[in-house]
């Protein structure tokens, strides 16, 4: 019978590298290869072993250096000669990063695997912005959705969306950022409903952009919004004036506990 090393789908957080969990700070410092993401902060590929093998497949918009099958079967085919490999990806590894896709395909070869949740930006990305996702005066839930479905998909029902109560958040939404905002006008959503836009969030950049849904569009080019970018429509946006923080930086202790994973 063939055995197989184990891969670990690791989620690296928004960003920051402080929001990385200490089970995948434990998966990095004893991985043989890490294959990772664009949106990975690459402080975190310090923390490999000397001699771990390092492997870059992220994707940028609209260009992947990488497609998806060859990411799968990359996966297998370093199971077959290695002990321990990390698939290292931005935010959580099941909120639109195909970490299922990937383990589908390990499960169905037999390669034993663990997903080891991140903090996804979906969440976090705006709390540091100072808008909580959820609030007993203003939102009492919240809505996460793709701007950009796969080819060949049905697109989101914007208008449908719109009718909806609590905060939307949307990710990969800023090349349909001109429909999106359309179609949610039109779906009934009022012009004047707080909106806003988090560029690069959790990060030494980050940028917030706080307006209306009727004039986001226009104040995204005018601001020149690029993504990574999160855009936030509800309520729950007028507090973000008032939520807002500066992180402070922690000192990482150097003795660290970091026991085995095997």
């Amino acid at each position: 019978m063939k055995t197989f090393g184990k891969v670990w789908l690791v989620g690296a957080g928004p960003g920051d590298i402080s929001l990385l969990t200490l089970k995948a700070m434990m998966c990095i410092k004893q991985a043989d290869v890490i294959i990772y993401d664009r949106l990975v902060n690459p402080k975190i590929l310090e923390w490999a072993a000397p001699g771990c093998q390092l492997i870059n497949v992220g994707k940028n918009p609209g260009f992947h250096c990488v497609p998806q099958d060859e990411i799968n079967a990359l996966l297998v085919q370093y199971a077959e000669t290695h002990h321990r490999i990390v698939r290292l990806k931005g935010g959580d590894p099941y909120v639109f990063g195909r970490g299922a896709e990937e383990v589908e395909d390990l499960v169905e070869i037999g390669i034993p695997f663990e997903v080891v949740p991140g903090i996804s930006s979906t969440i976090g990305g705006l709390t540091c912005a100072g808008i909580p996702v959820t609030h007993r005066d203003y939102a009492s839930g919240f809505h996460v959705v793709t701007g950009h479905t796969r080819e060949g998909n049905q697109q989101q029902d914007w208008r449908q969306l719109a009718r909806l109560h609590g905060t939307l958040v949307i990710v990969m939404g800023i090349a349909n950022l001109a429909f999106i905002c359309e179609e949610l006008l039109m779906g009934g959503k009022p012009a004047d409903t707080p909106a806003a836009i988090i560029m690069s969030a959790t990060r030494d950049n980050q940028r917030r952009l706080t307006c209306t849904l009727g004039s986001l569009l226009n104040k995204a080019h005018e601001a020149n919004i690029t993504p990574p970018a999160l855009i936030v429509i509800g309520d729950v946006v007028t507090l973000s004036d008032r939520l807002s923080f500066i992180p402070e930086a922690l000192a990482l202790p150097e003795n660290l506990y970091c026991e085995s994973l095997a």
